[in-house]
């Protein structure tokens, strides 16, 4: 049971949630804090087999066998997507975020993350654009920036996801304290960013997934394929 998770705040309620999840399978909690990456990594990942789950890069998840309804969504803000007002360049480690940003004809430096997050509350909101709150306002959706995919195993991960989309999940103190100095945070910011983040993926989240698709294709915008990495 191969687990990947993306290394970013928005999945420490996650994380939380699967410490104390009654797990029968061996070595699945291990295997889960070794394989932490970023966004674009795990869809290649995801992609090429070398791990069975993950939350994925919603452009990616488009592509999967199995597409849970438990992902990672903003509502009409989300802090750790922006558009820095600077020359145009994507973020590597995104893939979703990148094609967003262009979905929405935005010109400037796409930033996500902890490092989004930091320039979010160290500088002033004309200097960047919140691409949730941009897709808000042209949708009135919110936005799923990744989602729970499973390649193998859908049986047992479909279990484990309703469990966690219904759960209330508390952060200890101490793990917030760890997450404030890794991140180069506070814990009120950190407090404050989660709560515009929610998990269950409902017909809103679904409709604005079926838009993201359409725009998309409108633009002409790919989708991780594992052939393009192959040819390289």
């Amino acid at each position: 049971m191969r687990f990947g998770k993306i290394d970013y705040l928005n999945l420490l309620p996650f994380d939380v949630f699967i410490k104390a999840y009654p797990l029968c399978l061996p070595g699945f909690k291990t295997f889960l804090h070794l394989k932490k990456t970023y966004p674009a990594k795990l869809n290649q990942d995801f992609l090429f087999r070398r791990i069975d789950a993950g939350f994925i890069s919603s452009i990616a998840s488009l592509r999967a066998p199995h597409a849970l309804d438990c992902g990672i969504i903003a509502s009409k803000q989300v802090r750790s997507v922006l558009a820095i007002k600077e020359p145009p360049k994507t973020d590597s480690e995104s893939a979703s975020s990148n094609a967003l940003c262009a979905l929405l004809g935005i010109e400037g430096k796409v930033l996500i993350g902890d490092k989004a997050l930091r320039f979010y509350y160290n500088n002033p909101p004309s200097s960047f654009i919140d691409l949730a709150t941009r897709w808000h306002e042209k949708t009135h959706l919110p936005f799923v920036f990744g989602r729970l995919c499973v390649g193998r195993y859908a049986s047992l991960y479909a279990p484990l996801a309703r469990a966690f989309v219904r759960k209330r999940v508390k952060i200890p103190h101490y793990l917030l304290q760890k997450r404030a100095v890794q991140s180069g945070l506070t814990r009120a910011q950190i407090l404050e960013y989660l709560r515009d983040i929610h998990y269950q993926i409902g017909v809103k989240e679904k409709r604005s997934l079926a838009q993201f698709a359409r725009g998309l294709r409108f633009k002409r915008l790919p989708l991780p394929q594992r052939f393009k990495t192959i040819c390289k």
